[in-house]
């Protein structure tokens, strides 16, 4: 489903006039459909850069993205036009970091629900949907109609992977999901990202944890280190 060849990343430092400083060296991996493929390396290598590009959220300085839509048609991520980007973004792609960003005044279900809602749901069956997942993850009942801004880091955590998940994507882009989560909600993700892949949903993801490693990720990509200084 995904192929990625010959992708880099380079950033301009505007503070240090003008200076180029590499993200990540040139890296190239495949991943079929349904499998899931981890990004591992130390520190300062670009892992989280890469899910980033794939996701455009930054532009690849060099090299391909090519994903197999569920049209049966290959395009490039990094070259995609950004309204046909958009697009797959909303209805085929997932992403999820450590870091929640949503609206202040928002409550905690309406923040999961609102791709539904996006995609034409009844409000009422949206939220219910909502409910159940979140409360599949934990996060308690009292806090649902309140603001995520509000709650604890790995409760942020939970409902950023809800938001992300309640449509199931076809290719799930994981940065650290599970960063911030006690051991018995880390079990929870974790039976609920392998019933996701069991179903066919594509996953590139970056864990610390190599536990997590060896029981989510089909195949692991090193990345590469070339004595890199100043990754981001």
């Amino acid at each position: 489903m995904l192929t990625v060849e010959k992708l880099e990343k380079k950033f301009v430092s505007h503070v240090l006039d003008g200076k180029e400083i590499l993200g990540f060296s040139p890296v190239s991996f495949h991943v079929p459909q349904g499998k899931a493929l981890g990004l591992s390396g130390p520190s300062g290598t670009g892992k989280s850069s890469v899910l980033k590009c794939i996701y455009r959220t930054y532009a690849a300085s060099a090299g391909r993205i090519n994903y197999r839509s569920a049209a049966g048609e290959w395009v490039d991520l990094a070259g995609l036009p950004d309204n046909e980007l958009l697009r797959l973004r909303r209805s085929e792609m997932g992403y999820v970091t450590q870091f929640l960003s949503v609206l202040p005044r928002v409550s905690a279900v309406d923040t999961v629900a609102e791709p539904l809602l996006s995609a034409g749901a009844p409000r009422e069956e949206a939220r219910a949907r909502a409910r159940r997942l979140i409360a599949r993850l934990r996060i308690d009942p009292h806090i649902y109609d309140a603001f995520p801004c509000t709650f604890s880091g790995g409760e942020k955590l939970r409902v950023n992977l809800a938001r992300a998940v309640i449509r199931p994507p076809r290719l799930l882009l994981l940065d650290e999901p599970t960063a911030s989560l006690d051991p018995d909600a880390l079990q929870v993700v974790l039976d609920l990202l392998l019933e996701m892949k069991a179903a066919g949903t594509t996953m590139v993801a970056v864990f610390h944890d190599r536990s997590i490693m060896d029981r989510l990720m089909d195949d692991v990509y090193p990345m590469p280190d070339r004595g890199l200084k100043h990754g981001i």
